[in-house]
């Protein structure tokens, strides 16, 4: 069954949170991904990586899967009204609204959180319930046809369990072996629960600038959806 999955992609994306579903959506064989933006001019992502979009907003097609990634460039969008504007056209007939790590303050921005379930990346975590989201700390959240993925690295599993709803757990598992999807790591530092206190507290420091300014960015998103005409 053939499935249709557009990716926001913007100036300062994280490449990952995109990159990672792509490439398990990419082996299922049944799917069009599109990367969506304002125009065609490439766009560069957090780190410098250089992304193609492939449609715009005027032009995509109506998707069944729409994904929202995160990355430092979500803090402008917070507040552009023509991205929002496609979110929540995109997000009226789509099967699937998603999103992967920071993604998820897009989503809200654009109301399509009060009263659901969702994640986001730990730092940031705090900052769903501007948003009227019921905040969990699961690596994928589904709520309904909601479906958030927590930080970068979680936008894999987020695939994986988008394919498992859409074609079954067999062709999901399939996807996670030709991808060898078999986690690692050389240390047990990838969640602030298992991460050594003197490496949680050094991240913590390295992010709180970007936590304080993200803050600000969302109460101003929340206070103009508060006053938006529903």
């Amino acid at each position: 069954m053939a499935m249709t999955v557009g990716f926001i992609v913007f100036p300062g994306v994280q490449p990952l949170d995109l990159v990672g579903p792509f490439d398990v959506f990419a082996t299922l064989g049944t799917v069009q991904q599109h990367l969506v933006w304002k125009d065609l001019t490439p766009v560069v992502g957090s780190g410098g990586l250089t992304l193609q979009p492939t449609t715009t907003f005027t032009h995509c097609p109506p998707l069944d899967v729409l994904c929202v990634p995160g990355g430092s460039g979500v803090e402008p969008l917070l507040e552009d009204e023509q991205t929002l504007a496609f979110i929540r056209g995109q997000a009226a007939t789509a099967h699937y609204v998603t999103s992967v790590c920071t993604g998820a303050l897009l989503l809200g921005a654009a109301g399509l959180l009060k009263g659901r379930r969702a994640t986001t990346h730990w730092a940031y975590h705090e900052l769903l319930g501007a948003f009227g989201a019921v905040p969990s700390h699961e690596r994928v959240v589904m709520d309904g046809a909601l479906i958030t993925g927590g930080g970068v690295t979680a936008g894999i599993d987020f695939a994986l369990t988008i394919a498992a709803e859409w074609l079954g757990p067999e062709q999901a598992q399939r996807a996670q072996l030709a991808l060898e999807y078999a986690p690692a790591p050389p240390f047990d530092a990838g969640h602030p629960h298992t991460a050594p206190a003197a490496v949680l507290a050094a991240q913590r420091k390295a992010v709180a600038p970007a936590v304080v300014r993200r803050a600000e960015c969302v109460a101003r998103a929340a206070a103009r959806l508060t006053a938006r005409p529903m």
